[in-house]
Formats: structure tokens, sequence, C-alpha cells
């Protein structure tokens, strides 16, 4: 089944999608990451020196100086083409990883790969190419796969479901049925690993099981508590009946630290990424705790990024020195303690 779609409106919707993330109150109105009930035991004599804390890490055979991730947010428009490159220069400076945005849009309009290639500027950090999987069923397969990841010479692909946000989307693409083959044979095709990702709701144990039989590399729980991509699309929303639709699932989804776990236990071996509501450090160093290799970040990275390179290199700096204080000061001298430190959690 294919689906003609005017690449000008992919990129319209990518800029209001900036927009309304950077201007509106878009947080899930109630549900809550879930982190807030773990904590760490503080250690008064941690018997460590914080300057010899090692908070590197490593992610498809790259290594890492702390396990950040900046989740994919945007790209396909000249506001997100300088969004890309001030967050690629400033991970490339702190040595963590990125993702990019959906390449639908340069997929559909080559003229806009350039707002996505941000290699020149991040020569060697994990780079991660994304598309949508649901245009698995609209089109595309292994061609439009290796474009995206040659577009920015990624060193992975992020498969995103984001099952919800199609479905209040007047103009989303509803049809999942049958995607896991489709997914397995991109897994089994591509020269690069795959990440299967949600987008802000989660993934149930039974998805992480099914994802992983159908051989993707990792997995991206993308749990709920942070941004609501049902409230962004109620600020898009055509029309009063729209918007009521959209507004109803304002508090869907698996908090961020069940998901974690979910994952954890479905999949032993398969390497998880937290991100959905993680704020800071010690948020990405309890996701850590609880299972996970990176913790990912987008919205205060966005709001960053829009302000310049220098509020993104302070951020980064901030959430590294938060992890490395909250190792030192639990105990954990590096990644591999902190990945068996147990938390306590608050009943």
């Amino acid at each position: 089944m294919s689906k003609v779609t005017d690449g000008s409106i992919t990129e319209r919707r990518k800029d209001e999608h900036i927009r309304i993330n950077l201007e509106e109150q878009v947080q899930f109105p109630r549900l809550t990451t879930g982190l807030e009930h773990y904590r760490f035991m503080h250690q008064a004599v941690p018997e460590l020196d914080l300057a010899e804390i090692d908070s590197g890490t490593v992610i498809f055979g790259k290594r890492l100086n702390s396990p950040i991730l900046i989740s994919s947010m945007t790209g396909g428009t000249e506001r997100a083409q300088n969004i890309n490159r001030v967050l690629a220069e400033a991970a490339q400076e702190a040595r963590i990883a990125m993702g990019l945005g959906s390449q639908r849009a340069a997929i559909e309009d080559a003229g806009l790969a350039a707002t996505y290639d941000v290699r020149a500027v991040a020569p060697d950090i994990p780079l991660f190419a994304n598309l949508g999987a649901v245009q698995l069923n609209y089109g595309y397969g292994i061609d439009q796969c290796r474009r995206a990841v040659e577009m920015i010479e990624a060193d992975a692909l992020i498969l995103h479901f984001n099952v919800l946000q199609e479905a209040v989307q007047p103009e989303g693409d509803g049809n999942f049925r049958g995607l896991l083959g489709k997914v397995e044979a991109i897994c089994r095709q591509l020269e690069v690993p795959v990440i299967a990702k949600e987008v802000g709701w989660g993934f149930s144990p039974d998805a992480v099981r099914r994802l992983a039989d159908a051989g993707v590399a990792a997995i991206d729980v993308a749990g709920a508590g942070g941004t609501s991509w049902s409230e962004v699309e109620y600020y898009r929303a055509p029309n009063a009946q729209h918007a009521n639709v959209a507004r109803a699932f304002a508090d869907w989804g698996i908090p961020t630290a069940d998901a974690i776990r979910y994952a954890r236990e479905a999949a032993p071996d398969l390497p998880v990424i937290a991100s959905g509501g993680l704020r800071d450090g010690i948020d990405i160093a309890k996701c850590v705790a609880l299972g996970a290799t990176l913790g990912g970040i987008a919205g205060p990275f966005l709001k960053a990024a829009d302000s310049g390179l220098d509020a993104a290199r302070k951020l980064i700096w901030e959430l590294s020195t938060q992890i490395r204080i909250a190792m030192f000061a639990s105990g954990a001298a590096d990644i591999a303690a902190l990945q068996n430190m147990p938390l306590l959690r608050d009943d």
C-alpha cells in the first residue's frame, strides 16, 4: 500500500511541532514518569574520589563520555537545521550520542537532506537515523531505510512507533497491521543496527518481546510522563472535534520507569535506552540503575538549542555533572557499578 505525500505538508508540520513544543504546555497533565518513586541510598562514606568517577559507556561499539542521548526531535526545515547543527556540535564536544528527527521529509524531498546532515560537525559520535515504522506500510522499504542511514552516515536506524500520534492526527497514517514482519525484514537486510523507539507512551512487555524476536538491536522505551504528543496534536487540531479527541488522551501511556522494567524483563539481553520525561542527570542515573544503557532527553535540548550553542553546552555540562555526582554520592565508581546499584522505592 502506498501513499503519496506532499513534502511541503510534512515540512509545515515539522515547523508546527517545533513551535508548539517551544511555546505551549504539552506535558502530561497528571501522569508522571514514575522515576520520582525511586531514590538512591546516600553514601556518606563512599571511599571514592569524585575526580575519578567514570561515567563513560559504550553503545554500538562507540565510547561515550556520559550515558546521555540527545533524543530524536526534528529536521526538514531551516529552523530544524539550525537546531540539529547546534545540538550535534555540542554533542561532539561532549562525546555523547544524538538521534535525528524523522527523515521522512527528506525522503520525500531530497532538497531537505541537508537539514539532517550533521556528520560534518559530529564526525565521531553515534548518530541515529530515524523513520516512522508505519511508513513500511505506505511504500517504504529497505531502500528508504538505507537512504536515511546514508543521509547522515548513521550508526543505527531508529524505527519509531507512534500509534497514538498517528491516530489523533487528522492526516495520520493509521495502518499498523503486519508491521512486525516488515520490521524483521529491515533488521535482516540493513547494514546497521535497528532501534525500536516509542515516542512518549512506552512499550508493553509483549511489544518488547515481539520486537526483540523481530531482530531489533535496542529498545528506546520512550515512556509517558514528559511531552504528550496527543497534547501537541491538540494544538494542531483543525477544529474543536479533533482537538477534543486528542485532549482525551493527554494522560495515556506507560510511565517511563515501568517501561524500563518491562523491557528489561521481556528482553534481558537487549540494550535499553530510557527516555520520556527525563529532566536532569539524576533521572538519567536512576534509569541506568534500573537497567538502561543511555538516558535520552529531548524537550530541554530543544529549548537550549533554540537559544544557541552555549546553552546546549551548558545543559550537557549540567546533566553530565549531575550524573557523576549521583554516582559519587551513591558509591558507584563507574557505569557498571551504577547498573548494579539497588534503588530505594517509595511505596
